[in-house]
């Protein structure tokens, strides 16, 4: 954990109290929430069992408000807890994110059960507030209007022992008009590179092997001081880092993405061959109507030179059905782009509308059962092209660094799971001498689906790491706490790409 002087001093818990994080929406959020875990921690809490459902003296909700519903969602699980919180005395609700920092007033005024409400600028704020909250019994707002403290100053629990996030900004500066997050998060601010590299260093010295740059515009990263080259250089710099094994980034924006950047991955031996491009749509029009800055000529030209300088590279993209005013010929065009890019995965998404986004209210706004039908196209053409790009595969060795949680069908079929350096999930047959998730297995492909691979064979390699040390070591510390306090297992670990979604969601970036 870090600490930094401008933050609020811890608050005193003097008997050990519970706390259930709840998180919702993009890997901001899921980030966000390790450090809101690390102030709980730092404050004296420890982490309820998972699957309390509530059942903690602390419950704290870190809300998205990209969805349609994402506020009925969230009243819905405030009210299941109203009655648990009445025969529960002392029990703390607190609210937080975007939806927090949009509704502020509503949601006390709509759940006055609520204790403590906190905004996506302040989040090292928590501690106090539920202290406030409890000593002057009422519940206490704060939501401030900009960044108080870069959020990597604040102590973090990370989620997993061998891969962790890394924020290199937070804001964003581009005006989609299907998108809220600029109006909650700010603009884009990015974080010294000097503090950067230092958390990353510090990380690897603690056993973590794999790390992801994030951002809400990642390859943006140097808009603060006017340095075009700035994230392509921060890749460099990662690869001079001793220990540290894959870096990866999510997620970049085409208008931002330069021939620098390109290069870079190509040519810094632990970066990995892997980009998630969102195009969101192949259709010029659309994507003028959603106001982003690139048209399908300039993607698809990014995709070719990715493919030149990096030819195993798999690439991965977000993709709205359905925006207001598309026709048949615009959405023919996204499936054309489909085509030619060849996507490794693609998480697709029905158009829904985000309250106070420009799109909520422009004209032309497509029927569901139209959404749906050009929905269902889309995932068919996508599970198809997924499934020959994964076919492709087969017969190469691959080193895979071992998860933990991703595969859910291993007990049953005596295997283990890992991610390729393209981050495809691989199962494979479990050796016979103990592998801990974070070492690495050197395999030999033998079979496709579309959203996973098999090894059914030997394991060619079993190396240990590090990484797995620290997983070991962990667990070890897990298993000689008293019961009822959870250190947790690595759950989230690095960002993955997953199977194409099934429902609306976020794509906003």
């Amino acid at each position: 954990m870090t600490s930094s002087s401008d933050r609020s001093p811890a608050v005193d818990v003097r008997s050990s109290k519970s706390y259930e994080i709840r998180t919702y929406g993009c890997q901001m959020n899921v980030h966000d929430s390790e450090r809101l875990s690390g102030l709980l921690e730092d404050a004296g809490y420890v982490r309820a069992p998972e699957g309390s459902d509530g059942d903690a003296d602390v419950v704290v909700f870190n809300t998205c408000a990209v969805r349609e519903n994402a506020d009925n969602r969230l009243y819905g699980n405030l009210g299941r807890l109203a009655p648990m919180k009445t025969k529960r005395p002392g029990m703390q609700i607190a609210v937080g994110g975007c939806l927090a920092q949009k509704d502020r007033d509503t949601i006390v005024k709509k759940a006055p059960w609520v204790d403590v409400v906190f905004g996506t600028h302040n989040i090292g704020k928590l501690p106090v507030l539920l202290e406030r909250a409890r000593v002057q019994e009422e519940a206490q707002v704060e939501i401030a209007e900009s960044l108080e403290a870069f959020p990597s100053t604040l102590p973090t629990r990370r989620e997993s022992a061998y891969a962790a996030w890394v924020s290199i900004s937070v804001g964003c500066n581009n005006t989609c008009t299907f998108c809220i997050v600029p109006a909650l998060r700010g603009k884009e601010k990015d974080r010294r590179t000097g503090d950067i590299l230092a958390e990353i260093e510090a990380l690897v010295a603690e056993g973590v092997s794999e790390i992801t740059l994030l951002g809400q515009n990642v390859n943006a990263y140097g808009s603060d001081i006017g340095d075009r080259e700035a994230f392509s250089k921060l890749l460099r710099a990662c690869g001079t880092i001793e220990g540290l094994e894959r870096v990866r980034f999510t997620s970049p924006h085409p208008r931002d993405f330069t021939d620098d950047v390109i290069a870079a991955m190509a040519e810094t031996p632990n970066v990995m061959p892997q980009l998630h491009m969102p195009l969101q749509s192949g259709s010029d029009t659309v994507l003028k109507a959603m106001r982003r800055s690139y048209r399908q000529e300039r993607y698809l030209g990014i995709i070719e030179k990715v493919r030149a300088a990096i030819p195993h590279a798999a690439i991965t993209t977000d993709i709205i059905v359905g925006f207001p005013g598309e026709t048949e010929e615009d959405f023919e065009q996204t499936l054309h782009v489909v085509r030619e890019a060849r996507f490794a995965q693609a998480f697709t998404f029905q158009y829904s509308k985000r309250p106070g986004t420009p799109a909520a209210t422009m004209e032309n706004q497509i029927p569901k059962e139209v959404v749906q039908a050009r929905y269902e196209r889309l995932v068919a053409l996508q599970e198809e092209i997924s499934w020959e790009e994964n076919k492709k595969q087969v017969g190469r060795t691959l080193d895979l660094m071992v998860a933990e949680g991703e595969g859910r069908k291993d007990g049953a079929t005596h295997r283990l799971s890992g991610r390729a350096p393209d981050n495809r999930l691989v199962h494979f047959t479990k050796p016979e001498q103990e592998v801990r998730p974070g070492d690495v297995v050197t395999v030999e492909i033998t079979y496709a689906a579309p959203h996973h691979l098999l090894a059914e064979g030997a394991a060619l390699e079993v190396r240990r790491t590090r990484a797995g040390d620290a997983w070991e070591k962990r667990n070890a510390e897990k298993a000689a706490k008293p019961a009822g306090v959870l250190l947790g297992l690595p759950k989230i670990g690095a960002p993955a790409p997953l199977p194409v979604a099934t429902g609306s969601g976020c794509g906003c970036d």
